[in-house]
C-alpha cells in the first residue's frame, strides 16, 4: 500500500535556534511524545516532551540541549509494515520521513499509519480469525495456503504471531462456507488449534463427552 501519501507537514519542524518556551508551547497542543529538529533540510534529531519539560531556563535555544536529543527516521521508500514496526521500536507516535537524499520532508503520524492499516483486508475484510501452533521445524506457510483453498476458502492474510526454538504460532483470516471443516483440516495436519470458535463442532463435541462422563461417575 502506498504510504508518501501520507506523510505530514501540518506543524513546521523545530531548528536549533527554536526556544525552549516555544517547544513548551507546542506541546501543549499536540500529542506528540516528541518532534524533529531540522536544519537546512536535514534532520538534527529529535526532542522528547519529558526532556524539554525538564529544562527551566525557557528563553534559551534548542542548540544548548543537542545531548538530549534522539535520532531515528524512516525513508519515504519503505513499506507499512516496517514503518509500523520502527513506531514500536522507538515506542514514538511520529516519525520523522526523508527522501533519497536524505533531506527532511515530513512525518509519520502513528494515528494516521494505523487507520491505513486499518483499512487492509486483513483487518477490513470479514472472516475468520484462526491462532495456530505447530513445531517449528513442521510447518510452513504453502501448506497452510493449501489446506484453506482445498476447503473452498480463500485466505486473506497470515503471519507468525509468536515462535521460539521448538514450536510457532501463526495467526490467519479467511473467509469461508465451512469454517468447521478448514479448523479439523488443520487438526488433521497436526496444528494445534489455539483460538475458540462457535463453528468448532469437535471442541463441541468434546463438552459433550465430558458432560455425559461426569453424569455417568454421577450416577
Amino acid at each position: 500500500m502506498e504510504t508518501t501519501p501520507y506523510i505530514l507537514n501540518e506543524y513546521k519542524a523545530f531548528t536549533l535556534q527554536t526556544t525552549v518556551s516555544e517547544v513548551k508551547s507546542f506541546f501543549k497542543e499536540t500529542i506528540f511524545c516528541c518532534f524533529p529538529i531540522v536544519q537546512n533540510n536535514q534532520l538534527i534529531g529529535l526532542i522528547s516532551e519529558n526532556d524539554i519539560q525538564g529544562i527551566d531556563d525557557n528563553d534559551k535555544r534548542l542548540d544548548n540541549y543537542q545531548y538530549l536529543f534522539n535520532l531515528f527516521f524512516i525513508e519515504d521508500t519503505i513499506n507499512l509494515l516496517e514503518i509500523i514496526k520502527v513506531f514500536a521500536s522507538n515506542e514514538t507516535n511520529i516519525i520523522p520521513v526523508l527522501n533519497s537524499n536524505n533531506e527532511y520532508i515530513g512525518y509519520y503520524d502513528l494515528i494516521e499509519i494505523l487507520h491505513i492499516f486499518n483499512e487492509t483486508p486483513f483487518l477490513n475484510n470479514e472472516g475468520v480469525v484462526l491462532l495456530l501452533e505447530k513445531e517449528i521445524r513442521d510447518y510452513s506457510f504453502s501448506e497452510v495456503c493449501q489446506i484453506i483453498e482445498s476447503n473452498n476458502g480463500k485466505l486473506l492474510g497470515i503471519f507468525i504471531s509468536e515462535s521460539n526454538a521448538t514450536t510457532v504460532k501463526i495467526t490467519l483470516k479467511f473467509s469461508s462456507q465451512d469454517v468447521n471443516e478448514i479448523i479439523q483440516s488443520f487438526r488433521r495436519y497436526n496444528y494445534k488449534v489455539l483460538s475458540n470458535h462457535k463453528e468448532d463442532f469437535y471442541i463441541e463435541d468434546l463438552k459433550d463427552r465430558t458432560n455425559y462422563l461426569q453424569k455417568y461417575l454421577n450416577i
